[in-house]
Order: C-alpha cells, then sequence, then structure tokens
C-alpha cells in the first residue's frame, strides 16, 4: 500500500515538474510579472500625466474629485456618493492598457508571419540546392563480354 502511495506521489511530481518546465506556463508567469509592472506605469500615465492635462483644458477640472453626491450625514459631508470622475480615470487607464496590448499582439503577428516566411524561403531555398543523386556506374563487363569485345575487335583489325 505504501509503496503504490509513493509511485502515485512520484509520478503526481514528475507531471508537475514536466507541466511547469513547458514554455507556456514560464512564458504565462514572465507575461503576468510584466503586465502587473506595465499596469502600474500605466496608471501613473493616467494619473499623473494625461488627466491633469485634461483636467486642465477642461477648465482645471480635478477628475478624481468628481462625484455625485447621494446623501449627506447630520454634520452635512457627503455620506454616499457615486465617484464618476475614478470612473473616468480608470476607463482611460483601460483603454491604454487595451491599446498597448492590441499593439504588442499585433507586433508579435508581424514578427511570427516573417519568421514563418523566412523559414519557408529557407526551406525552398535548401529544395533547390540538393543536387538529384548521381547515377549509378554501370557495373563491370562480365568475363564473357570481355572475350566477345576482344573478338570484335580482332574481327575489326582484320577487315
Amino acid at each position: 500500500m505504501r509503496k503504490r502511495i509513493k509511485k502515485e506521489r512520484v509520478k503526481l511530481i514528475e507531471e508537475f515538474k514536466k507541466f511547469i518546465t513547458k514554455g507556456n506556463v514560464i512564458d504565462l508567469a514572465v507575461g503576468v510579472i510584466i503586465g502587473a509592472a506595465f499596469s502600474k506605469i500605466v496608471s501613473s500615465l493616467v494619473n499623473d500625466i494625461i488627466m491633469p492635462l485634461v483636467g486642465l483644458i477642461m477648465g482645471k477640472v480635478n477628475f478624481k474629485e468628481l462625484k455625485w453626491i447621494l446623501t449627506y450625514d447630520a454634520e452635512g459631508n457627503a455620506a454616499s456618493s457615486v465617484n464618476y470622475g475614478m470612473f473616468i480615470q480608470y476607463v482611460v487607464d483601460f483603454l491604454i492598457m487595451a491599446v498597448c496590448v492590441f499593439l504588442l499582439v499585433k507586433l508579435f503577428a508581424v514578427l511570427r508571419k516573417k519568421a514563418d516566411e523566412m523559414k519557408e524561403k529557407a526551406k525552398k531555398e535548401e529544395e533547390k540546392n540538393i543536387q538529384p543523386p548521381a547515377p549509378p556506374a554501370p557495373p563491370a563487363p562480365s568475363a564473357q563480354e570481355l572475350l566477345l569485345t576482344e573478338i570484335r575487335d580482332i574481327l575489326k583489325a582484320t577487315k
């Protein structure tokens, strides 16, 4: 019973190693890490550069402070509100991120297409350079053929 459990555990570990060392999983992990870092860059671009410029153009509007107040508390402060300014910032953030991802996907598609074309061209070039095999050398004449050739040559010489 213990041997069976141990074999199953070893098999499970081996399957996990195969799974984790496949290129797709590693590529996915790298993509997630880079995506998280890139997300922070895009968020900073939107929050710190784009939205302040848009706010300035629209008359010194701070999008972070745009909200629709639903209720007030007893002291007159906003108790609940809809922060549509933050929503607008997140939408702009998303759109910039979506455009960047789209451009990256297009870039990879173009690069993959060029690589496939180069492989196809190299394959065709290689097929052109392959020469057909040389025809096999004729077999050596047998003893009977040699004797007949000598007789023919003697007959020609005596004429």
